[in-house]
């Protein structure tokens, strides 16, 4: 009986042993950027205060959880790789494997994270944060703008509210006007 291969080809002629097959190349890379991410957030959150006289959290502790959560989350992807799992689409995810980059979700994207360093100070956190979400859920397909607008805005003015009732500063609501 001929020897056969895992893809069941005939071995027989190179003398019944296993063939050599090339396996594909493991992305450990992945896991080891995530890792390194959370270590420049933990390395980062050293230098914040963890606590606060007024109350119980400070700016550090959620950086610091984060920085923690990375660190874990590269891990299990690491040993998920080294396993072997393969990170296909599933059914419910309805991706196509074979879809290339969206550059235009991509980069829309990208401006929605780099609005804040722009309009932060001078514009206020509600008219920031408007904008923001509507260019993300632009990103995500949306094309309904105005309602995104508004959803920002609801969304954004409420944040603003509540932060302000639990007593932290995040600036005026709309500084060019003064309020």
């Amino acid at each position: 009986m001929p020897a056969l291969s895992t893809d069941g080809q005939d071995n027989s002629q190179n003398g019944g042993g296993p063939v050599a097959a090339s396996a594909p190349a493991r992305p450990y890379w992945i896991g080891i950027g995530v890792m390194a991410i959370g270590a420049v957030w933990l390395y980062g959150a050293s230098g914040l205060p963890q606590g606060a006289r007024y109350a119980a959290v400070g700016p550090g502790l959620f950086v610091t959880i984060s920085g923690a959560a990375l660190l874990v989350l590269g891990a299990i992807l690491i040993l998920q790789i080294w396993r072997g799992e393969s990170f296909e689409p599933q059914e419910a995810e309805d991706a196509q494997a074979d879809a290339g980059m969206d550059r235009r979700a991509f980069f829309t994207a990208l401006v929605a994270v780099a609005v804040p360093i722009a309009t932060m100070k001078p514009l206020g956190m509600p008219f920031t944060a408007t904008i923001a979400f509507m260019l993300v859920a632009n990103a995500f397909g949306s094309r309904r703008w105005w309602l995104d607008l508004i959803c920002g805005a609801v969304l954004a003015a409420l944040a603003w509210f509540l932060f302000a009732r639990l007593g932290l500063q995040l600036g005026g609501f709309f500084p060019p006007l003064g309020f």
